[in-house]
């Protein structure tokens, strides 16, 4: 008679979790960074469609790694319940902190009981008033959250890019200040000379404070050549 097959909780997450990390390392990195107008998100990303990074609520944005199909499925549910939040009680109820936890719970749930992960890391940002208020949750894949504060980098190489960015961010910088470290980090390779990243292979995104109810915008190739070359585009762009 065969004995049955035992594999103990300790391994199976451990399995879990090697796999999910594996999944994310592949992917490319998103940099998330607080300035003096609000937050900015840059990744690279050829797609016009695709997008790693994106709008949730009036004053929250979403950005993601991993697998599109399966963090773009977590995306529409955010929307859905910032929405059904926003329309049941009032707009101003509608928050990063509740988001956060109801994704926290989403992924936990399916790491513990589903056979295998969601290859996802997210971060779940909101703009407050001043940069004081701003608020930014780091998401890993088995459902647990950090409170972030000023930066935050995620995906393929995460670690040497997390130490450039540290070395290279400092309170109080502007839009074009933010852009031009984001993108120098991005170009930034384990070995060798770093690449150059051209506007065309980036997506980049704001919450703008400034901005009323709606914060979230999207750069344009044109408008993120004016800021790597130190001017500040035309807000119409």
């Amino acid at each position: 008679m065969s004995m049955p097959f035992y594999v103990s909780p300790e391994q199976l997450m451990k399995d879990r979790a090697d796999y999910a990390r594996k999944g994310i390392a592949r992917g490319r990195s998103v940099v998330v960074l607080a300035y003096a107008d609000g937050i900015a998100f840059a990744t690279e990303n050829p797609s016009r469609a695709l997008h790693k990074v994106s709008e949730i609520y009036d004053r929250i944005a979403f950005a993601a790694v991993g697998k599109y199909n399966e963090f773009e499925n977590l995306r529409v549910a955010g929307v859905r319940y910032a929405d059904l939040r926003g329309y049941s009680y009032d707009r101003s109820d509608v928050n990063a902190r509740g988001l956060a936890n109801a994704y926290a719970q989403t992924l936990g749930t399916v790491f513990t009981t589903e056979s295998k992960p969601l290859e996802v890391e997210l971060v779940v940002a909101e703009v407050g008033a001043s940069p004081e208020q701003d608020q930014i949750y780091r998401l890993s894949y088995d459902g647990s959250v950090a409170d972030e504060r000023d930066h935050v980098v995620m995906g393929g190489q995460a670690e040497l890019l997390a130490d450039r960015l540290s070395a290279g961010w400092q309170p109080g910088l502007d839009l074009s200040g933010v852009v031009r470290l984001a993108v120098d980090v991005l170009g930034t390779q384990a070995e060798g000379e770093p690449r150059r990243l051209d506007p065309g292979q980036l997506e980049v995104a704001v919450l703008d404070r400034h901005r009323p109810r709606r914060a979230f915008r999207r750069l344009g190739a044109p408008a993120l050549a004016e800021l790597l070359e130190g001017s500040q585009p035309d807000e119409r762009v």
